[in-house]
């Protein structure tokens, strides 16, 4: 058997291994389905309720003007998206934990194939090299990325790859379809926007260096960048042509002096971002300083300049995320209403395709050292994966976090108790939650006053406000966090702080609420889900009806009707 066949050989038992291995890691969410632990923060608490509204519905390809009357009286259909997202459809076709394990399941493994054939092709080409090769592509396809942004960021590899082989005019006809499909399973705005745009000065770079215009490359790029804004129809609309003021509008980002937005970027560079979670402070970051090092020490080493140029890179996206939030912004962010309902600083969300290539260069380079360096390359690898391991999300959630399972969160049969207590139909009242998300109340079918989105009519804010105005007046972080942000339009408590989460399990009362039940009253409100007991109810108008327990919920909830 020749050297060459070998090699191949055990290429193909890390890839067999390294897919093992992603299957044990799905496991979990299919053996336990709605036992499963998964993410609260932008997911249980939104995105995933967001998707049974949607398809429930019965508005997936509702006009442009049209709305959701389940939510805030009429939420407008542009606040969940556009039609042509695979996430939608999945959760259209399939019980929402089954869609949610499904649309891990395929993120993964094109994150773990795009950075394959990414590294194989581009940046990690010894045929010998294979460990490092699999090793980092399974290290990139474990990271703990914001679910619902699907392949918004896990699917920059494989663009790469597609766009890599078109710029050097090596390409066949699957990288336009690796282009062409993309779309459909990511997000412009929380990903690939960012993407295009470097990828549009790596074409200027060329074009500048070379003065040619390379037309395949360039074509390539406005071919996904169209696709986009044809699939993102829905939010063109809404950001570009719609009249109507959205809660956006008054987002304040820009408050930090100089050293803030400095110790802010360094936090970033050391530890990352909860939307794109790289997990690369305690193994990756030691890694890349020491290529540094050795870099300084033998200059003659391969890949040097195109190693530094991505810590560069890296370091820079950090600052570039947390200037954007500087008050130096804040005359130009006055001027143009676009830099304050659009997130510049998203920029950073790159570091992950940035810090992931860094680490495959860096134990690559320490690969070609010799037999010393070719060892810690490996065990540095073997550590990642191993760290990324624990953060699957039933041993984060579940056993660490010892949050609610996806049954006990959303408590579909005591919301179901609920629903039959009160006996109307749902669609002839309203409610909102207190010390829960609205978004258990939507998921189980209720109409709700209150609500979590990104993007909703600013005068509905006004509306909401004098419910909780009293409230706010109490606590300034509340009030901040309302009026200078909004996006969660939730019933605040003062007493209770920025926590929406009381279990049953948790001794804690309400003794001061404040609430305008009269402006309640005039926007539908009838019912108020509260996991905590309101001791002085009777001074906001509230009766309490009766208190609803389940084995298999998370909650007690309190269910008080306005009088």
């Amino acid at each position: 058997m020749s050297v060459a066949t070998t090699g191949k050989r055990k290429e193909k038992i890390y890839i067999i291994s390294a897919l093992v291995l992603l299957f044990l890691y799905f496991l979990p969410m299919y053996v336990l389905g709605e036992d499963a632990h998964i993410r609260v923060h932008d997911n249980l608490d939104s995105n995933i309720a967001w998707y049974k509204v949607l398809a429930e519905s019965g508005q997936i390809f509702g006009g442009l003007h049209s709305t959701i009357p389940q939510v805030i009286n009429g939420l407008p259909r542009d606040a969940f998206g556009t039609a042509f997202s695979g996430i939608v459809w999945l959760h259209a076709l399939f019980p929402s934990m089954t869609a949610y394990a499904l649309s891990q399941t395929i993120t993964r493994l094109v994150a773990f194939g795009g950075m394959y054939l990414l590294l194989k092709k581009h940046f990690i080409k010894h045929e010998d090299a294979h460990f490092v090769r699999v090793g980092i592509s399974l290290a990139f396809a474990l990271t703990p990325f914001w679910p619902s942004g699907m392949l918004s960021t896990l699917g920059y590899p494989l663009a790469l790859w597609a766009f890599l082989n078109i710029r050097s005019g090596d390409f066949s006809w699957k990288e336009w379809v690796a282009l062409f499909l993309l779309p459909f399973y990511s997000s412009f705005v929380l990903g690939f926007f960012f993407f295009l745009v470097a990828i549009s000065f790596l074409w200027i770079y060329d074009l500048i260096r070379k003065r040619k215009w390379n037309w395949p490359f360039l074509f390539s790029l406005i071919f996904m960048t169209a696709l986009y804004l044809l699939i993102e129809y829905r939010l063109v609309y809404s950001m570009v042509l719609s009249e109507q003021p959205n809660h956006r509008m008054e987002f304040i980002s820009s408050r930090h002096d100089f050293w803030h937005s400095m110790r802010l970027s360094l936090k970033n560079f050391l530890l990352g971002h909860t939307h794109v979670m790289t997990v690369h402070t305690h193994v990756i970051l030691p890694i890349l300083f020491l290529t540094l090092i050795l870099l300084a020490v033998k200059r003659k080493i391969k890949n040097n300049k195109l190693f530094i140029f991505l810590f560069l890179l890296n370091v820079a996206l950090s600052i570039w995320y947390a200037f954007w939030f500087n008050n130096l912004w804040i005359p130009l962010k006055e001027k143009i209403s676009f830099l304050n309902t659009f997130n510049f600083a998203r920029f950073h969300f790159l570091r992950i395709i940035v810090i992931y290539l860094s680490f495959g260069l860096a134990c690559y380079i320490l690969w070609s050292l010799g037999k010393f360096w070719r060892q810690l390359a490996n065990i540095a690898i073997i550590s990642q994966i191993i760290t990324l391991l624990l953060f699957n999300e039933e041993l984060l959630y579940g056993h660490y976090f010892h949050s609610p399972s996806f049954k006990e969160f959303y408590a579909t049969k005591q919301f179901n108790n609920i629903k039959e207590y009160i006996g109307d139909s749902q669609d002839s009242y309203r409610v909102a939650s207190i010390g829960i998300h609205p978004a258990i109340s939507q998921y189980n079918g209720f109409y709700t006053l209150d609500t979590y989105n990104n993007v909703y009519p600013l005068e509905y804010k006004y509306k909401f406000r004098k419910i909780i105005a009293k409230e706010l007046e109490k606590n300034k972080q509340l009030r901040k966090y309302y009026d200078e942000w909004g996006s969660r339009c939730y019933i605040f408590v003062s007493e209770l702080g920025k926590t929406y989460e009381f279990t049953k399990d948790q001794n804690i009362e309400v003794r001061h609420l404040q609430l305008n039940t009269n402006q309640f009253k005039e926007m539908g409100g009838r019912y108020i889900f509260s996991s905590v007991p309101i001791l002085n109810a009777k001074d906001n108008n509230l009766a309490l009806l009766k208190e609803f327990n389940h084995k298999e919920s998370a909650w007690k909830i309190y269910l008080y009707q306005v009088m």
